[in-house]
């Protein structure tokens, strides 16, 4: 991109030291090459390059107060100051933990880890230990991290055991688990009638939002609780996403339902590497050292993760979430007017703070198969288009758009604008 010759150079030089030339694939769709972020602050980034860029992907979710906020920072750098690695407790788990509860799953327990895929990984392994069987569903589009349970896709038809997504995936572990049709409890009721004695778990992103964004429908969550329930099974919600950014108490209490398990990541740690498995007692002590499933980790509740984390929630529970949310509101208004204004078929989904648009004819997206339908070239030209005009969006059309407490009216205008000069150009109109 013109003007941006530091990233270039560093991206030059990277090619030849990680896979790529990038540490997360997603990363490498920024065309026609990466840029290098020098500092966030608030609701920005700047580059290498000198450039001053509007961020709505806040790291892909996690910053819900924008970028350095400074009673985030101020935990973090007392946590620090007082050493950053202990291999024993410390005091700041057992409050981070305490106010998780609170509002996810009180009476409950956690286990705190470093990622989301630690996350996910684990709830399955505990479903399975608790249960005692053996298969997992997941959903066509749902993402639950990159270990090999959940690196399946669909077959040739919903009800199909699972092949592997990626190479390394050994069919075998492939085939434990089932991928049904997200927002289809038709597509579940197959898979329990065949295979549901056999089934531990059902593992879903309550709000799908790693193929755009793609709400459940009336019904879809509310019969997968019925359902598990009814067989047997656990319910997870993979809130790693939605997890104190939908709500405080994430999709259970936006939707009002009870998940079995829940994981979070992102949000609960301020920015920083984190994890959670809560569920209920019963369920979590079959955790070891109290039971006999295992997890274990040299970094799990790190001191600075736990610090950024309960800041971080500290601040929500003064400011709230509605700035945040009204703000993309206001976004998702304008993407679908300039849409509309020139002609080009579009559905615009959103879930408070965060929201995609999907370039499509069909009339909504409610699963994968509809979000694929978009026409990605139109987003990929989109998002070079934005990044000319200073904002940031999420490079794959699978991805979602975030906002935060640091975008304000003036970020709503900037935008605005942008995005209408952007779109034009990206439409060729």
């Amino acid at each position: 991109m013109e003007g941006w010759e530091r990233s270039r150079s560093l991206y030059e030089r990277a090619l030849k030291l990680f896979p790529g030339g990038v540490n997360s694939p997603v990363r490498a769709l920024v065309e026609p090459h990466p840029f290098y972020v020098e500092r966030g602050e608030g609701a920005y980034l700047y580059t290498v390059d000198g450039a001053k860029l509007l961020d709505m992907v806040l790291g892909y979710g996690p910053l819900i107060l924008g970028h350095r906020h400074p009673k985030v920072m101020e935990a973090i750098v007392d946590a620090l100051e007082r050493g950053w690695l202990y291999g024993a407790p410390s005091e700041a788990e057992v409050r981070l933990a305490e106010k998780i509860l609170g509002y996810v799953k009180p009476g409950g327990m956690v286990r705190f880890v470093n990622s989301g895929t630690e996350a996910t990984m684990t709830a399955i392994r505990l479903a399975r230990g608790y249960t005692g069987r053996r298969l997992i569903v997941k959903f066509d589009g749902c993402y639950h991290g990159s270990h090999d349970s959940v690196l399946v896709a669909a077959g040739s038809a919903a009800g199909e055991l699972g092949v592997p997504a990626s190479e390394g995936v050994p069919r075998e572990v492939a085939g434990l688990t089932l991928v049904a049709r997200y927002n289809d409890l038709e597509s579940v009721d197959r898979l329990f009638e065949r295979h549901g004695d056999d089934i531990a778990a059902v593992i879903v992103e309550p709000v799908a939002a790693n193929m755009g964004v793609v709400p459940p429908v009336k019904g879809f969550l509310e019969g997968l609780r019925r359902v598990t329930r009814e067989r047997g099974a656990l319910l997870i919600f993979d809130e790693v996403v939605t997890g104190f950014r939908i709500a405080m108490g994430g999709a259970q209490e936006y939707y009002g339902v009870d998940a079995d398990i829940v994981t979070l990541g992102k949000v609960v740690g301020g920015g920083l590497p984190i994890g959670v498995v809560v569920a209920e007692k019963r369920i979590m002590e079959r955790l070891a050292p109290s039971g006999k499933v295992f997890n274990a980790g040299t970094f799990n509740a790190h001191p600075l993760a736990m610090a950024a984390g309960l800041a971080t929630i500290e601040v929500l529970e003064r400011e709230g979430l509605s700035k945040a949310s009204k703000f993309m509101g206001a976004v998702a208004e304008v993407l679908a007017e300039e849409a509309g204004r020139l002609g080009i078929p579009h559905v615009v989904n959103r879930v408070e703070s965060m929201a995609q648009i999907f370039f499509t004819e069909r009339g909504s997206v409610e699963n994968a198969e509809d979000a694929r339908s978009s026409d990605q070239r139109l987003y990929k030209a989109l998002h070079r288009e934005m990044l000319k005009e200073g904002v940031f969006i999420a490079p794959s059309q699978m991805e979602a758009l975030f906002s935060s407490n640091a975008h304000g009216d003036g970020e709503a205008e900037l935008f605005a604008e942008a995005y209408r000069r952007a779109l034009r150009r990206a439409a060729g109109r």
